[in-house]
């Protein structure tokens, strides 16, 4: 099935390793010129190698460094229209358990890292007619888990901005959703399962178990199964879906919205 979004240049934050890198591998599948982003210079060039793309090693966190990413994907690969934004989650535990610089700097780079990234490539999205904009958050924004208020508060935020951000700019052939992953096999659930362990005094394979368990599927989810429904929002085929939160989570969520 053609998706419609060969040519097109996409920036990918936080896409070097789990749900981000399986995004930009299904958008590179589809002929997306892309341009990863993470942390670790090293672990960036080698995947930007593997999808023949671009390698951006920087910290979203960092406000200065923002300008900067979007910049340099910009004269690498010419106007970006795909605009995939990831980070890792917030550290678990209880609301309470929290101190103020812990939440601010999760609100710097689970919110604002993605609103400021949005606001530099819309200029592109706009002049083109035709954008896409996928924000990675989590199934916590419909349906919160323990120990994850941190995680779901920021996302919720940045839920509600990019709520308003897809109707302003609807009429202009640009769209706005948010994938919201489940209980995934990623280093960020190890962190959640390693922490569970701890509380509940048991090791942390049974953790692990415990929250396969609770999927209606009876097992964590992959990357594989996430990249291909990033890849289809960021296409023309979803040119009439725009300001939905898509839950990827074998079930979990139990809410009727």
């Amino acid at each position: 099935m053609d998706l419609g979004i060969s040519g097109h240049a996409a920036l990918l934050l936080g896409s070097t390793q789990g749900l981000g890198l399986a995004c930009a591998r299904a958008l590179a599948a589809e002929g997306v010129k892309v341009a990863v982003n993470g942390r670790n210079p090293d672990r960036t060039a080698s995947v930007a190698a593997e999808l023949g793309g671009v390698g951006i090693s920087g910290d979203i966190s960092d406000p200065a460094e923002r300008a900067r990413i979007v910049t340099t994907a910009r004269e690498a690969l010419g106007p970006i229209t795909i605009l995939v934004t990831n980070a890792g989650g917030p550290p678990p535990g209880p609301v309470e358990g929290h101190d103020h610089e812990t939440w601010l700097r999760a609100l710097e780079t689970n919110m604002l890292a993605a609103l400021e990234c949005v606001r530099l490539t819309l200029p592109d999205m706009k002049e083109a007619g035709f954008g896409r904009i996928v924000n990675v958050t989590s199934f916590t924004v419909r349906e919160p888990y323990p120990n994850m208020g941190l995680a779901t508060a920021v996302r919720a935020g940045l839920t509600g901005a990019m709520k308003s951000l897809s109707h302003e700019v609807a009429p202009l052939g640009i769209t706005v959703n948010n994938l919201l992953p489940g209980l995934m096999d990623t280093g960020a659930l190890e962190r959640v399962y390693k922490a569970q362990s701890k509380t509940h005094g048991i090791s942390e394979d049974e953790a692990k178990a415990r929250m396969a368990e609770s999927v209606p599927m009876k097992r964590l989810g992959t990357a594989e199964d996430f990249g291909p429904a990033c890849a289809f929002l960021c296409s023309r085929l979803a040119s009439y879906m725009t300001g939905q939160n898509i839950t990827v989570d074998g079930g979990i969520v139990r809410s009727l919205t």
